[in-house]
């Protein structure tokens, strides 16, 4: 779901594959066409930024590293978004963002964001409420400077139901691996449920725009959720753009014939 009235109950949670050998093939299927987007956008110059937002334990960051499992990683960074620093807390909010910005060719992805402004410091009373209400139109406002200057917007929301959440904190719990993934913030966060799901809906009323709308995916089920993550950013990051392979340089044909020995005619068919 992307423009429009979002709503979460709304979401439907589907299970999409019969069996996982299913899933890695889609999967593999996308990931080498997220690479062929991504090698445009370095030949064309071109940046794209991605946000991921959603509930905790939704799966932010496994639908991260399967979206950039086969990529180049010299032309995408992502960013964990964490509390600000001793630094940031003394500069406007947007002011690490806009340092962490994509150069041309790059595409950056920011693992929470600017969102927070309006989602955990509002809900923690972090800010006056003054300030996390003007930054509806802010984070308006950034996002409008960015596309107009050629940067590919998108933004991902991963809905997961309090029952779903429950059964990963229980995983998180019983596997040693992932144990400290389970904070007390995730805990306290949870008791605030109905708090969250308030400021989302407000979030995604006030800043679903026709430039940057909110994709909201399901993630009950984390193989659908995973290659609805791949399908919609390879989707739109390639809307309007020619992502064939570029022609030859005949420059660069003509150096390779003489250096190499080849057949012109042949390199330029």
């Amino acid at each position: 779901m992307a423009r429009g009235k979002v709503r979460l109950d709304t979401i439907k949670m589907r299970k999409r594959f019969a069996d996982k050998s299913d899933y890695l093939d889609r999967e593999a299927k996308l990931q080498a066409r997220m690479l062929e987007v991504q090698q445009t956008y370095f030949r064309q110059h071109r940046r794209a930024v991605i946000v991921f937002e959603g509930w905790d334990a939704a799966g932010k960051g496994g639908g991260i590293r399967r979206l950039t499992a086969r990529l180049d990683p010299r032309g995408i960074k992502v960013w964990p978004i964490g509390a600000p620093s001793d630094d940031e807390q003394g500069r406007h909010y947007l002011y690490r963002f806009w340092s962490r910005l994509p150069v041309p060719g790059n595409i950056a992805i920011f693992d929470r964001s600017w969102y927070g402004r309006v989602l955990v410091e509002r809900i923690e009373d972090l800010v006056e409420a003054a300030a996390w209400r003007r930054a509806y139109d802010e984070i308006n406002q950034f996002e409008h400077l960015l596309c107009a200057d050629g940067v590919q917007m998108i933004k991902i929301f991963l809905h997961i139901d309090r029952d779903e959440q429950a059964n990963r904190f229980a995983e998180r719990l019983r596997n040693p691996v992932k144990r400290w993934k389970l904070t007390h913030e995730d805990l306290r966060n949870r008791a605030r449920w109905d708090d969250y799901r308030a400021a989302y809906k407000d979030m995604f009323d006030r800043t679903s725009t026709r430039a940057a709308p909110w994709h909201v995916i399901g993630a009950n089920n984390k193989w659908t959720a995973r290659t609805e993550i791949l399908n919609v950013v390879a989707k739109t990051l390639a809307k309007g753009v020619d992502t064939g392979p570029p022609d030859l340089d005949p420059s660069i044909a003509r150096a390779a014939s003489r250096a190499l020995g080849l057949s012109l005619k042949k390199l330029t068919k």
